[in-house]
């Protein structure tokens, strides 16, 4: 397409998620979404109101074979995510998909193969890479003031979030799993980003469901369906070895009898020359000088953008200019692997090997 002209998004998936996507899409000058659909259409319809979206199709595939639309937001429950992905790409749309990739390895794998086929561009939607704080130390990564990454520990431990009780939320054959798949995703992709080029290639994890099967440990986000099924884990965990030898360690809950660094996304980084510690929206550099500890407490800007702006703007640009997303489909599929490879892990007893094969 011509780099100056305005991108012309389609939103598949009008629910939370998919609003957040419009009201962020809204504020740049670059793109405008004119389309939207969802299996619900009382509610694609509100939702076009709402953003004065011009139209409603019927489902996804109308969509898709709208030639007026150059790309789409995937933001629909993760059974969903690789049919409609796979579909988007090879009816000539770019996509940006929300997270996870897929609701199983096999099916990234799906996806992956129908991107290398079309010439698109394929992003993830894991905004958390372009929170301030981790914009800064990654810069600092890069600048090679960590040095070698060895050892890694991140996680997010809630004590009372079980989203959507009974919905596809908590329905292994519908989302793929728990918290891992859901809020886990975006810490190990992120911890990957930071590490660099580590690549993952052995997993030992278990999972565990104390609270969700008795009820207990319900969130505030979405509508419980206490006729419905919990079948996922409730907390996960996990140590995953790279290609060079460095680990990470992955903890995770829906709930949990804890109240561990005020129940918030958190990320230590150690490395040979220095480390760097992200919690609870706060972040540090780590050095010993002259034989002392010391450490740089990094800032947040006075006015930021956001970083599903600054997400939202990469998209358009990797559009426009025809460059890889800094969350591409390989790290996507990556995510994957890994989130499988714990699942596996659990069930066996056992370390699990990724298998790359494509």
């Amino acid at each position: 397409m011509v780099s100056n002209e305005k991108v012309r998004i389609g939103i598949i998936g009008a629910g939370n998620i998919g609003n957040v996507h419009m009201k962020e899409f809204k504020k740049l000058d670059e793109c405008t979404v004119v389309a939207v659909t969802d299996a619900f259409p009382e509610l694609a319809q509100s939702r076009a109101k709402e953003h004065g979206i011009p139209v409603v199709h019927e489902n996804y595939k109308a969509m898709l074979a709208d030639s007026q639309i150059d790309a789409v937001v995937v933001a629909v429950p993760n059974e969903m995510h690789a049919p409609i992905a796979i579909e988007a790409l090879e009816s000539g749309k770019h996509v940006l998909l929300e997270k996870p990739m897929a609701f199983n390895a096999a099916s990234a794998k799906d996806i992956v193969r129908a991107f290398l086929k079309s010439q698109r561009v394929l992003m993830m939607a894991h905004q958390m890479r372009w929170e301030p704080l981790n914009l800064q130390v990654k810069e600092q990564i890069e600048k090679g003031a960590l040095g070698h990454i060895y050892n890694v520990k991140t996680g997010w431990m809630r004590r009372k979030g079980i989203p959507g009780w009974g919905t596809w939320f908590t329905q292994m054959n519908k989302s793929g799993g728990g918290p891992l798949i859901d809020i886990g995703v975006h810490m190990l992709d992120l911890s990957l980003h930071l590490m660099g080029g580590a690549k993952p290639v052995s997993v030992f994890g278990t999972t565990y469901a104390e609270f969700g099967p008795k009820k207990r440990g319900i969130g505030t986000w979405g509508k419980p369906d206490w006729n419905g099924l919990y079948d996922v884990e409730d907390l996960a965990t996990a140590l995953i070895k790279m290609d060079n030898g460095s680990t990470l360690s992955l903890d995770v809950s829906w709930a949990a009898n804890t109240d561990f660094i005020d129940n918030q996304p958190y990320i230590y980084l150690m490395g040979s020359e220095g480390g760097a510690s992200l919690r609870a929206g706060k972040g540090k550099l780590h050095k010993e000088v002259f034989d002392r500890t010391a450490d740089i407490e990094l800032t947040v800007p006075s006015v930021d953008e956001g970083s599903r702006v600054r997400m939202s703007r990469h998209f358009i640009e990797c559009i426009r200019g025809g460059k890889e997303p800094l969350t591409s489909a390989m790290s996507g599929l990556t995510n994957s692997l890994v989130l499988e490879a714990i699942y596996e892990s659990s069930r066996t007893g056992q370390a699990v090997t990724l298998d790359w094969s494509l």
